[in-house]
C-alpha cells in the first residue's frame, strides 16, 4: 500500500534517484528485445535467456514503481536553510564517542546513507536517537555491536 508520507532528502540524493529511474527506464527497450529474441529460440519452457530476461523484467519494474513514488514523495531539505538548537534533518554534528573520539555525520535520507563517508540514514538507530538533541546532551544507543555512548560536540548546517 502506497504512502503520502513527505521523504525528507537532500539535493542530491534525489539527484542520484532521479538518474537512476532515468538509467531503467532506458534499460527496459533493451529488455523487451531480449525477451523477443528469447521467443524467437523456440520452447519458453526450457528457455534459460526468455526467463532471465522476463526476471529482470519485473526487478526493473518493481525498482521503477520504487522510485517513482520515492520521488514523488520527496521533500529536498537544504540544510544551508536551516537553524536552531536541536538536531534536525539535514543537520551535521560532530559527536564525542565512549573513548573521548570526535566523531562526526549528517543527518540524512536513506537515499544519500553512506557511514564510510559521515551521512547516517535519519531512519538509523543513531539516526533516530539524535534527532531533537542539543548541545551537551548525552545519548545512548543500541546497535549490533551493542549499547552506545555520545555527547553531543556541536551541531552545524552546513
Amino acid at each position: 500500500m502506497a504512502t503520502t508520507e513527505k521523504l525528507p532528502m537532500l539535493a542530491e540524493g534525489y539527484e542520484k534517484l532521479t538518474r537512476e529511474l532515468k538509467a531503467l527506464r532506458e534499460e527496459r527497450p533493451k529488455i523487451v528485445d531480449a525477451i523477443e529474441e528469447a521467443r524467437a529460440h523456440g520452447d519458453l519452457s526450457e528457455n534459460a535467456e526468455y526467463h532471465a530476461a522476463k526476471e529482470r523484467q519485473g526487478q526493473v519494474e518493481a525498482t521503477i514503481g520504487d522510485l517513482e513514488d520515492k520521488i514523488s514523495r520527496a521533500q529536498i531539505i537544504d540544510p544551508k536553510t536551516l537553524s536552531g538548537d536541536r538536531i534536525v534533518f539535514g543537520a551535521t554534528v560532530t559527536l564525542i564517542d565512549e573513548d573521548d573520539k570526535p566523531v562526526r555525520y549528517q543527518i540524512v535520507g536513506q537515499a544519500e546513507a553512506d557511514a564510510k563517508i559521515g551521512r547516517i540514514s535519519y531512519n538509523s538507530p543513531l539516526g533516530r536517537a539524535l534527532i531533537g538533541r542539543k548541545v551537551e546532551e548525552e545519548i545512548e544507543v543500541t546497535v549490533p555491536s551493542g549499547d552506545k555512548f555520545y555527547l553531543v560536540e556541536k551541531i552545524e548546517f552546513i
